[in-house]
């Protein structure tokens, strides 16, 4: 198949810088030649999306991307360090964007567009700098891939609302320096794996609204910077782990709409910053902890839809922040 025009213009604009000088040629060559990597791999993948969203990126022309490339911001060495197209509804797949060029990327911001099909295995192909990753809110199917826990300098990793199905690869175990892991809205299934307990930077974790079942770890006690915990509207069962309570950074737990059963475990007044505790939609049973009436920064609990029984504790008194109380009956 015969090249776009657009990537013809570009092999001939590094042609003719490449043949103005031997003596330029030795200083500069491998920046012309970084830069025009990137240029013919964003050019590249251009091509191959939906034609109004190749409209959309008409700025795409040439052999530079520093220059006012739309979507792109560039480290001062003239190499991309961010692709932010988030919100722009376009469309098309991941599989012509060729990873490996992007040498120095540091955030692809992919977010709330119409991409679709599968996330490429060769995403670990990017750059090993990359701190940020957001596929969310598309339409992107299949499996996460396992390479993805490859990006170890991953901060930030959320592939939510999609339509992401299988199990969660315990390779994301290697991303010790994730805070934020949002995989919520998609259609994956299988256990929570032990490997969670290794991600002990993470603040925000939200696998809500999947197909997720089995027990909640034990080792998620571990995650000691936790502030929001959500793994409701999933099919979770066994009891709710006494180390839940370890976790002292919380700010909201949300394990509502599983077939959790047991008691609710007694929580000892650790969690003293916690505002929001969903217990409700289960199968809980036995009788509220008088302990529950520690919370005291408590706005919103709910945990009507149970099998719960006794009276409500007088404990809940203490609760002078409560503002949503649903009943357990």
């Amino acid at each position: 198949m015969p090249l776009c025009h657009s990537t013809f213009l570009l092999y001939s604009s590094l042609i003719h810088v490449s043949s103005t000088s031997t003596s330029i040629i030795s200083t500069t060559s491998p920046l012309i030649i970084e830069k025009g990597k990137e240029a013919l791999a964003l050019i590249t993948w251009k091509s191959s999306l939906h034609i109004h969203s190749q409209s959309f990126l008409s700025s795409w022309s040439g052999a530079s991307p520093c220059n006012h490339w739309f979507g792109v911001t560039c480290h001062k060495s003239g190499s991309i360090s961010n692709l932010n197209l988030h919100n722009y509804g376009l469309r098309g797949t991941l599989h012509n964007l060729n990873f490996l060029a992007f040498s120095d990327l540091l955030a692809l911001n992919l977010r709330n567009n119409s991409f679709y099909g599968t996330i490429p295995i060769h995403i670990d192909n990017i750059s090993k700098l990359i701190t940020f990753l957001d596929l969310g809110l598309n339409n992107f199917n299949g499996l996460i891939p396992h390479q993805v826990g490859s990006l170890t300098s991953l901060i930030f990793l959320i592939l939510d609302s999609n339509h992401l199905r299988g199990s969660i690869p315990s390779s994301i175990g290697n991303l010790r320096n994730l805070t934020t892991l949002y995989l919520y809205e998609n259609k994956l299934s299988g256990c929570i794996h032990q490997e969670i307990r290794l991600l002990g930077s993470l603040n925000d974790l939200d696998l809500s609204i999947n197909n997720l079942k089995g027990s909640i770890p034990f080792s998620i006690g571990n995650l000691r910077n936790l502030t929001t915990l959500y793994f409701h509207t999933n099919k979770l069962s066994s009891s709710i782990p006494q180390e839940i309570w370890l976790l002292r950074s919380l700010n909201d737990l949300d394990l509502s709409i599983n077939n959790l059963k047991g008691s609710i475990p007694s929580s000892r007044g650790n969690l003293r910053n916690l505002t929001t505790l969903y217990f409700h939609t289960n199968k809980l049973y036995g009788s509220v902890p008088q302990e529950i009436g520690s919370l005291k920064s408590l706005n919103d609990l709910e945990l009507s839809t149970n099998n719960l029984s006794g009276p409500i504790p007088p404990s809940i008194g203490n609760l002078r922040n409560l503002s949503n109380f649903v009943p357990t009956y």
